[in-house]
């Protein structure tokens, strides 16, 4: 009967030693799998908060360079402006010569291009 029942406790022995062996292997695995998440989730924190600094930063430069060209951009509006007025000031301006539309042209391309020419 003792004999039995050392064979009874080795097997179940031999089956806990078992069961633990499969336990602690899961056990591994569960936790390398948890310290790569946790890896990739530090890495994805990094990277976001790069592009959130290299984003603040193209702001700033665009905050900068707006401000750099405004003078140059409310100069060329000035200068568009003046150019529209003379251009509907030309477009506005009856034929020289009414019964030739061409030589008419001509004689207006020449005033403007002496008037260029003066500036």
């Amino acid at each position: 009967m003792t004999k039995y029942l050392l064979i009874g406790l080795g097997i179940a022995l031999g089956l806990s030693l078992l069961g633990n062996a499969v336990l602690t292997h899961r056990y591994l695995e569960v936790r390398d799998e948890l310290t790569r998440t946790k890896g990739e989730r530090d890495e994805a924190r990094a990277d976001a908060s790069a592009c959130s600094d290299a984003t603040d930063d193209l702001r700033r430069l665009a905050d900068q360079r707006a401000k750099e060209s405004a003078p140059v951009v409310a100069a060329a509006g000035a200068a568009a402006v003046q150019r529209e007025q003379r251009a509907q000031q030309i477009l506005s301006t009856p034929a020289s010569i009414p019964s030739d539309d061409c030589k008419s042209a001509a004689v207006q391309m020449d005033g403007w291009l002496s008037s260029r020419g003066a500036k």
